[in-house]
């Protein structure tokens, strides 16, 4: 079983891998301005793409700094939802999930 220090710490380390990507993301769409028709086509093509992965990366950061807000509470490891333990094998994967399994189950069928 992961101690909570652990854990902070692995939400701590990714968040700033996030952090430091995002950055390059934002340095990578300030650099484009290309004269070239068919050079700007492709960098608007490759910007789409950076935009995604800096929308899924700023998605990733809300849900390790509402993790680490319910570290400070005390209510990390618990679903926010039924308030049922979560298992240890899910926040193996997902250590910042705020669900148990079964919640998510339900959160992703009302999507």
């Amino acid at each position: 079983m992961a101690s909570i220090d652990m854990r902070r710490r692995q939400l701590t380390e990714r968040l700033a891998e996030l952090n430091e990507r995002m950055q390059l993301i934002d340095e990578e769409l300030d650099a484009h301005n290309s004269r070239d028709w068919e050079e700007l086509a492709t960098e608007r093509e490759t910007d789409e793409v950076l935009e995604g992965m800096g929308l899924s990366a700023r998605e990733e950061v809300k849900a390790i700094q509402a993790a680490l807000e319910r570290m400070d509470a005390g209510e990390y490891g618990y679903c926010v939802k039924c308030g049922d333990e979560i298992s240890q094998e899910r926040l193996d994967l997902l250590p910042y999930t705020p669900f148990c399994q079964n919640c998510a189950a339900e959160v992703a069928r009302q999507r």
